[in-house]
């Protein structure tokens, strides 16, 4: 049985027929992997569970099943728009945006990071899984940029080295006016922001 490393990022309370259930959800940084699990006893955020895909484990014991898997193995990462904050996904989350203008790779500490990964599978993607299970926008980014910290710290480069050379680009890509966005752009980070002028260039360039 081939089981797979989570870490539980939040937890809802439920109640059912007078019966207590805990819904967890759980994400595997290493290869972008979403579980939902139905609990029958809590745990606390950021334990250590793994699951087959079926069964929920804390050590070997089960602790519930699993109710939904997502992962970034069959999404799309398209860098050929312009993106206001740099980085977004698609209404469906099958597609993961980058703007076409963020260089795909960036030198880091003699490494070479490939931002495809670290933002777009690493922090776009767990963002919509965390925002399509109706957490507000500050939570699912926050999230998401714990799960991004992890694995860049996990290619053997400081956090601090990699923010300060990813926030370079970050000024250049918001200071653009945007020429073509995708169609299918989830704007609810924008919303929740109320960032008004990044809405009306989104509208005016949609392709």
């Amino acid at each position: 049985m081939i089981m797979q490393e989570f870490e539980v990022v939040s937890r809802v309370d439920k109640d059912v027929s007078n019966r207590k259930e805990v819904l967890l959800m759980a994400i595997d940084f290493k290869e972008p992997t979403f579980i939902k699990v139905r609990a029958k006893e809590d745990v606390t955020d950021h334990t250590k569970v793994y699951s087959d895909g079926k069964k929920c484990y804390v050590g070997d014991k089960i602790i519930g099943e699993v109710l939904s898997v997502k992962n970034g193995s069959d999404v799309a990462v398209n860098t050929k728009y312009d993106i206001k904050y740099t980085g977004g996904y698609s209404l469906d989350g099958k597609t993961v945006y980058l703007d076409e203008h963020f260089p795909p790779v960036l030198k880091i500490q003699g490494k070479e990071i490939d931002i495809r990964k670290t933002i777009g599978l690493h922090h776009e993607l767990p963002e919509k899984w965390m925002a399509d299970e109706d957490y507000e926008y500050p939570y699912a980014h926050e999230v998401a940029t714990g799960i991004e910290k992890k694995y860049v710290e996990s290619l053997g480069v400081t956090w601090k080295a990699y923010c300060d050379e990813v926030d370079k680009n970050l000024r250049q890509v918001y200071s653009r006016t945007l020429e073509k966005s995708p169609p299918s752009l989830d704007l609810a980070p924008y919303l929740y922001c109320r960032d008004r002028e990044a809405l009306g260039e989104i509208r005016k360039s949609e392709s």
